[in-house]
């Protein structure tokens, strides 16, 4: 499994990369959305997790151009701003169930992204 990390937060996105890795997770991470589609481009994820609030382009924005690179990859969203229900809101109309609210608690992630994965599995 590989999970690519989306967040201008360096220290929070370097920190959980490390800690998924730890935990047997393989992962990398970007912190603008230029680098992220790079990775996409040149690498094979199963799941990203994408900050709603990228500088310059918004994470669903960001995960409609990445689908167009690898279909079959899950999304998992997590934002620090809004309301919780805001933020349903958004994720609702790109048509995504997971998502997380800062700050992310590493084994609830990991959690999240074994459902996505599981959930990816059972469709195919």
């Amino acid at each position: 499994m590989r999970v690519l990390l989306v967040d201008d937060e360096i220290e929070l996105v370097s920190t959980i990369s490390e800690r998924l890795d730890i935990r047997g997770i393989e992962s990398d991470w970007a912190a603008n959305a230029e680098d992220a589609l790079a990775a996409v481009e040149e690498n094979e994820y199963d799941v990203a997790v994408l900050d709603i609030n990228i500088p310059r382009i918004s994470g669903l924005n960001l995960k409609r151009r990445m689908e167009k690179l690898h279909p079959k990859m899950k999304f998992i969203f997590m934002t620090g701003h809004g309301s919780e229900q805001d933020f349903r809101m958004g994720v609702a109309e790109a048509g995504e169930d997971f998502y997380l609210v800062k700050p992310v608690k590493i084994d609830v992630l990991v959690k999240k992204i074994s459902d996505v994965i599981k959930g990816s599995s059972a469709e195919e």
